[in-house]
């Protein structure tokens, strides 16, 4: 795939373009979005992350097309994982929910900067070290492993979870003088001629430095089903860049996704069989099959590896609807009988006492 420059600058274009419009348009007028403010927004950046794929497919070819797809698709899934985790941190910190939309477009920033770090350091890894696969596979194949455990966990598994800022929040908050508590949207105070830091700013930080822990999982995925950084690139950016909507979209409803960590460990496990077999088709480790490569499992295209990503997506998400509705009415009928059961054992004793 040959991207010229001006391909790059585009895209570098339209991003910052959305991170603009973001700031224009949301964080400088702090407000709680609402469910239809955030279903039309994450309908535009989804609009747009198809569009762009649509001229991948134009300029490039459909089988980039299909890549750009894929990945997109896939890194959106794995994405709502990271709400989970943004879910714990801005409840322990405590943030005011009009200045939420700030703390979380400034932490998907730093994480844009991040995964861009990993992406390069990705494709120089897989351009002069081959082998690399395995290690990309095996640790796709024991993160599913950690996702499906973690999906046998109780429902209420997460309810009791507090963050712990990672030691870089910690030594911040140590070193630089810090606010009691929020003034208003401010990352830095000033007050008496002494500079603070406030807890959005460390909110902020918690948020930017989490992502690695995804980056590490996604970006090895994401070269699964495409080598070129341009496509991953883009990918991460589209699913990252609409994340704060999707974050006030499905917020207060992710506990009904009760089949999300075995949907993503489906996926992940696939990707990771994916890049340990493509491994074995460009196999130069000594020790493995002697140096040879090794064909006998036929690698899956990318229409085959797109159907699959998103035949498991409409699965684990019309599973996980029927299944917690299923348990609404169970809970809404057990409500009811326990009303009526309470009812009738008053009556009884006021029968009784007469």
């Amino acid at each position: 795939m040959d991207v010229h420059a001006l391909g790059w600058l585009a895209l570098a274009a339209v991003i910052v373009t959305m991170i603009t419009i973001d700031i224009v348009g949301h964080v400088r007028t702090p407000h709680e979005p609402t469910l239809k403010e955030a279903a039309q927004w994450s309908i535009g950046y989804i609009a747009m992350a198809v569009a762009f794929g649509g001229i991948v497919w134009a300029i490039w070819g459909g089988t980039y097309g299909q890549e750009y797809f894929a990945g997109y698709i896939t890194e959106k899934a794995l994405s709502i994982d990271n709400l989970f985790v943004f879910v714990i941190m801005i409840a322990a910190f405590r943030v005011p929910r009009k200045y939420q939309q700030e703390v979380l477009l400034a932490g998907i920033i730093i994480s844009l900067f991040l995964r861009l770090a990993f992406i390069l350091a990705g494709a120089a890894l897989i351009e002069n070290f081959s082998w690399i696969f395995y290690l990309f596979g095996a640790w796709l194949a024991w993160t599913a492993v950690s996702q499906a455990l973690e999906g046998v966990e109780e429902p209420d598994a997460h309810d009791d979870e507090e963050y712990r800022p990672t030691g870089l929040v910690r030594l911040v908050a140590k070193v630089v003088p810090m606010t009691d508590g929020f003034v208003g949207g401010k990352l830095i105070h000033r007050h008496a001629g002494r500079t603070m830091i406030t807890p959005m700013l460390l909110c902020v930080i918690a948020i930017g430095t989490a992502d690695v822990m995804f980056a590490v999982d996604s970006i090895p995925a994401i070269y699964s089903l495409t080598s070129e950084p341009y496509l991953v690139f883009a990918a991460n950016a589209f699913s990252l860049l609409g994340l704060r909507q999707l974050y006030f979209l499905i917020d207060g409803l992710l506990d009904r996704l009760v089949f999300l960590h075995y949907g993503l460990a489906a996926i992940l496990g696939f990707i990771g069989f994916k890049l340990i077999n493509h491994a074995l088709h460009t196999n130069e480790v000594p020790f493995i099959n002697g140096g040879e490569p090794w064909q006998v499992i036929p690698e899956p295209d990318i229409g085959v590896s797109l159907g699959f990503i998103v035949v498991v997506i409409l699965i684990t998400v019309v599973a996980s609807v029927l299944v917690s509705r299923r348990r609404a009415r169970r809970d809404e009928s057990e409500a009811a009988d326990g009303g009526i059961g309470q009812s009738t054992h008053a009556t009884v004793t006021a029968q009784s006492g007469a």
